[in-house]
């Protein structure tokens, strides 16, 4: 019984711990700005993309199918 309440108590505590951030209207603007863009860097889109592929034989859900060894 003790035990469970302990997992209640933590799961209670993840859930009220983690959440969404409230934003200011004047943070908006450096949260929109360019270099907050995960892809503003094609070259190292592609680049962070072919090293992902050639580790993990797994590409970007761009159904290309090939193996792990980095020769393609």
């Amino acid at each position: 019984m003790k035990r469970k309440s302990l997992l209640y108590l933590a799961l209670a505590g993840t859930l009220l711990t983690s959440g969404c951030a409230n934003v200011k209207p004047w943070q908006r603007g450096a949260l929109s700005d360019y270099i907050m863009r995960p892809d503003r860097d094609p070259l190292g889109s592609a680049l962070a993309e072919h090293m992902w592929f050639s580790r993990e034989a797994a590409f970007g859900g761009r159904a290309v199918g090939g193996g792990g060894c980095g020769c393609n």
